[in-house]
């Protein structure tokens, strides 16, 4: 990744990083903070909620964890900075140690720990974990990116999104972990924000929907506490956005989903104490510290010239959702913002990979919901937002081999993506793969949902499969083409569950689209 940070930021992305990262400026602070820490123990558990990576680089890696004895109340830490040792071997017992560091666990952080580790070598795996206070993490295992002008064999990617922890288990990553990807790419809806339900799989933790940091702090320690996610964050790196739930459903840049209930000041607290706990709990480097209401997501990382793949944020910078056909095709719409919207298009346009992704939490592909002559939209989604919608599709009749990875649907919905949706005859110029959802909407009756669908295929005929079992999507990505799996599970009510292939799919360099094989 090599993308500027913001000159207005520089400051403060400057402080953010050595409080979030923690790299102490000498040897002594370091070797000091750890002989205070080991004069007053820390209480038991502190890596309750396991590690991470993220974000790899040819040369390295974020590491996380956040220490937290008392996950559900706060983490239950005590209000000090604590050192913690970070340590990368080449093998998963330790004995051919590569690399050792110290981090801060600071209070305003969550004691959250970002360790931004560099100097690896790249395309390979390493192991990794954390001690403090004589406590020692779980092992994780994390790999690097290739080299920059090297093509590169093959990569493997898992796509996610959309796990709500009361609509069911976290099941299909148990079969994620089986597959052995390189790679997760998470397009949103980590954690939802709905309050407690009584009739759900599992119950959410507190009192109703999370407004202060502490709230968000425990929402996320409840998710992370599953133990299929806990155990696909310790076997792969994964790079991340978030959507909506993540805040509240269907906000727009500062605008919530019912402005008559949350004042401005109100809701950019929400936001404020929100992005905050969503950096605390992920793997991500000092340029997403939040400034305030605000957090620097979109970003891009590039796999060798294999793969170029490009994270939006579609929710900081988007205009208020239109209402009407005539607001979704108003050219002042926009889903990313200008600057945003320029630096994909730079990205795209100077991009050597054979292969150019584009991580989208929101479907791009059009879903006309009127059976017959007409069209009704959803437009939360970029079918919202057509004008920009349409003119990034006509970029994309001049990039290599461009393949949407987006969520948000609770279904898998694979597409071909055509330059202009009004026009049948217009050309396909790349393919979308909208993941099903890890758990939320729960089990849903497929034959139910085929009689509801199925009728609409004829007004979408770039859809070339849907379904609404639960499970992601895997990815192997090679220069020839992409050979995609859609995986599914049987049920999310049970922590167990047989997994199998729905779909096959492919995709060829050079021939924009997507086929079922």
């Amino acid at each position: 990744m090599s993308d500027a940070v913001p000159p207005g930021r520089r400051r403060f992305l400057t402080v953010g990083a050595a409080a979030a990262a923690g790299a102490a400026a000498s040897g002594q602070l370091l070797l000091a903070g750890t002989a205070r820490a080991a004069q007053t123990p820390l209480p038991s558990g502190v890596f309750s909620l396991g590690v991470a990576s993220g974000d790899p680089l040819p040369d390295g890696v974020v590491l996380w964890t956040r220490l937290a004895p008392d996950p559900l109340n706060g983490g239950g830490m005590p209000d000090r900075a604590v050192v913690v040792e970070w340590q990368i071997s080449e093998d998963s017992k330790f004995r051919r140690k590569v690399k050792r560091g110290y981090a801060w666990a600071r209070p305003e952080f969550g004691h959250s720990v970002h360790a931004d580790v560099r100097g690896l070598s790249p395309d390979r795996h390493y192991w990794y974990r954390f001690r403090t206070s004589g406590q020692l993490s779980p092992v994780g295992r994390t790999r690097t990116a290739p080299r920059p002008l090297v093509s590169g064999s093959h990569l493997r990617i898992a796509l996610a999104s959309c796990q709500n922890w009361q609509h069911g288990y976290f099941t299909p990553y148990a079969d994620m972990l089986a597959q052995d990807p390189d790679l997760v790419v998470f397009v949103g809806d980590y954690i939802y924000e709905s309050p407690p339900a009584t009739t759900g799989v599992r119950r959410h933790e507190g009192s109703g929907e999370p407004y202060s940091l502490v709230q968000y702090r425990n929402r996320y320690a409840q998710y992370r506490s599953d133990p299929h996610l806990k155990a696909m964050h310790a076997a792969a790196p994964f790079v991340v956005t978030f959507d909506d739930h993540e805040i509240d459903n269907d906000f727009a840049g500062d605008i919530p989903q019912d402005p008559d209930k949350q004042t401005h000041d109100a809701f950019v607290a929400r936001l404020t104490a929100g992005y905050q706990a969503y950096y605390e709990h992920m793997p991500v480097r000092a340029t997403s510290v939040p400034d305030g209401p605000h957090i620097r997501m979109h970003r891009r990382l590039d796999f060798g010239r294999l793969v170029r793949l490009n994270v939006l944020d579609t929710r900081q910078f988007r205009s208020d959702q239109a209402t009407t056909q005539a607001g979704a095709l108003d050219p002042a719409m926009t889903m990313l913002g200008a600057a945003q919207k320029q630096w994909l298009l730079n990205s795209l346009r100077g991009s050597q990979a054979r292969w150019n992704l584009i991580a989208s939490q929101i479907m791009m592909a059009e879903t006309d919901l009127k059976i017959g002559d007409g069209k009704l939209w959803y437009y939360d989604a970029w079918d919202g937002y057509q004008v920009e919608r349409n003119a990034l599709l006509a970029e994309f009749a001049s990039v290599r081999n461009p393949v949407v990875l987006s969520g948000d649907r609770h279904l898998t919905m694979i597409s071909d993506l055509k330059r202009d949706f009004a026009d049948p005859g217009s050309a396909v110029v790349g393919a979308e793969f909208v993941g099903t959802s890890i758990s939320s909407a729960g089990d849903q009756d497929p034959v139910a949902f085929h009689k509801e669908w199925d009728p609409r295929m004829g007004d979408n005929p770039h859809w070339k499969v849907i379904d609404n079992h639960r499970g992601y999507h895997l990815f192997d990505i090679r220069r020839a083409g992409i050979d995609a799996q859609v995986r599914v599970v049987n049920t999310v009510t049970k922590p167990t569950s047989p997994a199998r292939t729905l779909a096959k799919l492919r995709v060829d360099s050079g021939k924009p689209g997507v086929r079922q094989v």
